[in-house]
């Protein structure tokens, strides 16, 4: 008998000893589990903030480039003598416009479309029975955006 019980109690200590091992098992898997969450959301954290970055860096170096465009925009629209030198004119500007687009740099949508005062400046405001309600009928300066950071407000005239 007292054999018996020297068994079960040798028993009891391997279920035990099991128990504290499963309990420990499951404690380092959960901690597991939450360091591998922890790293994901770092992860994500991390990319979202390296966009952003990106998105600041590139909108800074491209408005400083936006005058430059501006000028080229003025000098296509001007009458000139020599042919080849506003060919010449309309390459250089055609050529920055697909730099911005490779870097993501989008203009702003404005006349016909409708006032958002996230993208658009209105400079004027005129009354056109022709147009809707706070629609855009001129263009005075186009607007530049990256993703949804804008780097240069549209200067625009609004109807209505």
């Amino acid at each position: 008998m007292e054999e018996k019980k020297e068994e079960e109690l040798k028993e009891e200590l391997k279920v035990e000893k099991k128990s504290k091992e499963q309990i420990e098992l499951e404690e380092t898997t959960d901690r597991l589990k939450r360091v591998m969450a922890e790293f994901e959301n770092y992860k994500k954290r991390s990319s979202k903030e390296r966009d952003i970055l990106y998105n600041s860096l590139v909108a800074d170096i491209v408005s400083k480039f936006l005058p430059v465009v501006d000028n080229l925009e003025k000098a296509v629209e001007n009458k000139c003598k020599d042919e080849n030198f506003k060919q010449g004119i309309e390459l250089i500007l055609k050529q920055i416009k697909e730099i911005f687009k490779n870097l993501g740099v989008e203009e702003i949508e404005t006349v016909g479309k409708t006032f958002d005062p996230e993208v658009h400046e209105a400079v004027s405001s005129v009354v056109d029975e022709n147009l809707g309600e706070k629609e855009i009928k001129e263009e005075f300066r186009k607007g530049y955006k990256i993703g949804l950071k804008v780097i240069r407000h549209a200067m625009v005239v609004v109807a209505n």
